[in-house]
């Protein structure tokens, strides 16, 4: 039912039973008719209406387009993400912590030089190896320990993310890590008639690592460095050895990068016969793990070892004139479970 009310009006019968026509004949019977003051008062009113409903939707409109570019201009802050692949470079860490609740457990090995040929299946005979796990307390600290095969050696170290790169809200242009590491050496004293100390097995490595993810494809950090040997190979060799690193990463395809690590370690500090540790290698990453290949001269893994220690070159004459080979084949691979599951915002 239409009910009794025709323009604010009301109407003697109802008008659900009559015809369209005799609706519209009755609405014009009625403005002809009603009195002036009446007819003016429902006009008026009528306008009003029709003036509300043509504009405040509109306003209100204006005023949501008006939020929605206050909101748009509101600036996020974007960060850096997978610079490397991995926590490593090669032997040493990159830029890039284990996420917050992850274990990641390595298995690497380096063999010993190709230079033996197929005598020892290019030196696969031999191996220096390490088994550890790395685990990220935070999405900015991480902690992890190993065992190594040379020297029987357990190091361990803590590593804090102080800056991360980004841009928008915030502009920081490189990524700032420090790295503790402390080593000790396990194996039997080889010269037992010695003051033996505990605090001879003990060594110790302070990093800064400064990183910048430059696109999507290239990446590259320093790495000075700082070595404290508390009992070294000569008497003339610094019981504190300082090192500059540089390392690199460029990116092949979707899951395969290629990276490169250099050590330079400035003359005057070691006695003993030593050469600068250089890495180059590819990563794979097919799912949970992460393979990195490699090819170095540098044949431990600890940072006292392939900074202070490594003493054959990727090429070099031998006392005969004889030009060798020191490069060696080697691996880690990465394996994360992730333990604590992150929380859902």
């Amino acid at each position: 039912m239409l009910g009794r009310w025709v323009l604010g009006y009301p109407t003697s019968k109802p008008i659900a039973t009559k015809s369209l026509r005799t609706v519209f004949m009755k609405k014009i019977y009625l403005f002809t008719f009603l009195p002036a003051k009446v007819l003016t008062t429902a006009s008026l009113f009528a306008t009003v209406l029709t003036t509300a409903s043509l504009f405040f939707p509109q306003m209100l409109h204006a005023q949501d387009e008006d939020l929605l570019s206050l909101l748009g201009d509101e600036k996020t802050t974007d960060y850096a993400t997978a610079a490397f692949k991995a926590n490593r470079v090669v032997n040493g860490h990159s830029i890039e912590n284990t996420a917050k609740g992850v274990l990641d457990t390595k298995f690497s090995h380096r063999f010993s030089p190709v230079r033996q040929g197929l005598y020892d299946m290019f030196g696969l005979d031999g191996a220096t190896i390490r088994i550890g796990a790395d685990y990220g307390v935070t999405n900015r600290f991480m902690i992890g320990f190993g065992r190594n095969n040379t020297e029987k050696i357990i190091d361990g170290f803590a590593k804090y993310k102080i800056l991360r790169q980004c841009s928008g809200a915030k502009n920081i242009p490189v990524t700032l890590a420090y790295l503790i590491d402390a080593q000790i050496k396990t194996v039997k004293f080889a010269d037992l008639e010695r003051n033996n100390k505990f605090s001879d097995r003990l060594y110790y490595t302070h990093q800064l690592l400064i990183g910048r993810k430059f696109n999507s494809r290239l990446s590259l950090q320093l790495m000075p460095t700082l070595v404290h040997r508390n009992l070294t190979t000569s008497p003339n060799d610094k019981n504190d050895v300082f090192s500059m690193g540089a390392a690199g990463r460029i990116k092949l395809t979707k899951r395969v990068a290629i990276n490169a690590e250099y050590y330079y370690v400035p003359e005057g500090q070691i006695e003993s016969p030593y050469a600068n540790s250089l890495s180059i290698g590819f990563d794979i990453e097919t799912g949970g793990h992460v393979f990195q290949l490699h090819f170095t001269n540098a044949a431990l893994m600890t940072y006292k070892g392939f900074i202070t220690e490594t003493q054959e070159d990727w090429f070099f004459k031998d006392g005969d004139g004889r030009m060798l080979t020191g490069i060696r084949f080697g691996f880690n691979i990465s394996r994360v479970f992730t333990l604590v599951k992150p929380k859902l915002q």
